[in-house]
């Protein structure tokens, strides 16, 4: 019986190693910093403005709070930003259709390079759950920094920083900074 199991398992695990196509491998990131300049430089030449992302999700927070209490969304200044007078609606934002294009074009290209699998990319001194934990609080971090600083680093290091706004250049030195400081801590997670 113990046997025909084995038989079995080997089965599949041989099915499963002749579908996975080898990966191939990551662009050259100079060519990839060339191209995601020329993305901007057209940005501003065919829509007006730079890129982003944080403002995408400022836009459906102020959509969903407008649907479920459209006198709070109206009286809050932060909501009334992205609302306006009520006639337009909120996802009709240049921020949220190029972050809906950004999720696309990164699952086309990812599945061209074979690189799209349901996995949780992690290093082996860590679970899954804690790999997991510490996306969400990094991600978190992330979110109320770029509410404080006005722009996330799309926003501020791309954008701020092809205009030569001198907080954006600030905010790209301690981005790295604050990356190496805490580089040090996470990285045994990684090896």
């Amino acid at each position: 019986m113990t046997t025909l199991a084995k038989k079995i398992s080997e089965l599949f695990t041989k099915d499963i190693e002749l579908v996975e196509a080898k990966p191939k491998p990551y662009s050259n990131p100079y060519l990839t910093g060339i191209g995601l300049g020329i993305v901007l430089l057209l940005s501003f030449v065919i829509m007006g403005r730079g890129l982003g992302a944080s403002g995408a999700m400022s836009s459906l927070i102020a959509y969903g709070v407008y649907n479920i209490s459209p006198e709070h969304a109206s009286s809050n200044e932060f909501y009334k930003e992205y609302i306006g007078d009520g006639t337009t609606n909120p996802l009709k934002d240049w921020l949220v259709f190029e972050v809906l294009g950004v999720l696309v074009g990164g699952f086309i290209s990812g599945t061209l390079a074979g690189r799209v699998r349901k996995r949780v990319e992690k290093g082996p001194n860590i679970s899954k759950g804690k790999r997991l934990f510490f996306a969400f609080i990094g991600g978190a971090l992330m979110g109320f920094g770029a509410k404080l600083a006005r722009g996330c680093t799309s926003g501020q290091a791309l954008t701020g920083g092809a205009l030569l706004n001198l907080g954006s250049w600030i905010f790209m030195v301690m981005v790295f900074a604050g990356g190496y400081a805490f580089a040090y801590f996470l990285r045994r997670q990684w090896l």
